[in-house]
């Protein structure tokens, strides 16, 4: 299967101290690869280095082309990102925010919108059940309504892959499965593939298809979720046994038993 993004030897240095060290992936249609890793493990960075926003050496290729390659209205096309925090100091709707998906499909400055952008806006309005605020400003929004504004903003852009970097750290836990839950239908389309940093081990096993594991920018396990987030790989990278904790917390949830 040919994959849609291809990371090759990716390294991100600040002056002496390398953040990331040659790391390598694929990105296959219908993939969810979920990035992990402790803190200062360099998750983001390699979000930061595919989105343009970390000088990096090594190669980075989407839809076999060279990342560098594309112009940043062609690169919108293809594929969309969604940070984790959003600075908002603008009082557009969500309707505005939405629309401005399909900006990089437009022709021209000044080109009206065409019935392919008014279907794909109804189509991430629909998705994301934004209809009772769609006339609201962003600026009154909850932290998961505006997550969720931003979402369907990059399903009106259409793109194939979406690079997602701790889409839910912030969200309460209805938030966090309704944001989880959408990207899964969206990646049920053909021809789609998702990247996404993760910090809760638990929504990459749930959700993930693949995974890469890193520590301190070294790349540990690559590879089906499940596999790449074995026993002894967990353990090596956060020094502690993560399944027993795991497996501790979920005692806490357990019916108590009558005398």
């Amino acid at each position: 299967m040919a994959e849609l993004l291809r990371a090759l030897d990716l390294t991100v240095r600040y002056g002496d101290l390398t953040i990331v060290d040659q790391v390598g992936f694929g990105l296959a249609a219908g993939d969810w690869l979920m990035v992990v890793g402790p803190n200062g493990a360099g998750k983001s960075t390699i979000v930061s280095a595919i989105s343009g926003g970390a000088e990096h050496s090594g190669r980075v290729e989407l839809l076999g082309r060279p990342l560098r390659s594309y112009k940043p209205s062609a690169l919108a096309r293809v594929m969309g990102v969604l940070d984790q925090r959003h600075g908002v100091g603008y009082a557009f709707t969500v309707e505005e925010v939405v629309r401005l998906g399909r900006y990089c499909h437009r022709r021209g400055v000044f080109a009206g919108s065409t019935s392919e952008d008014e279907a794909a806006i109804e189509r991430a309005v629909a998705m994301t059940g934004l209809e009772p605020i769609w006339r609201q400003s962003v600026l009154t929004l909850s932290g998961g309504e505006l997550q969720r504004a931003f979402l369907a903003q990059l399903f009106a852009q259409d793109p194939q892959v979406l690079i997602l970097d701790e889409p839910t750290n912030h969200l309460d836990l209805a938030y966090q499965e309704q944001v989880f839950d959408l990207i899964s239908l969206w990646l049920k389309e053909p021809g789609r593939a998702v990247l996404s940093v993760v910090h809760d081990l638990s929504l990459a096993q749930a959700y993930g298809t693949s995974a890469l594991l890193l520590d301190r920018g070294h790349l540990v396990g690559a590879g089906p979720v499940r596999d790449t987030l074995s026993r002894a790989n967990l353990s090596q990278v956060y020094q502690m046994d993560v399944y027993a904790w795991m497996e501790r917390m979920l005692t806490q949830w357990q019916p108590v038993q009558a005398p």
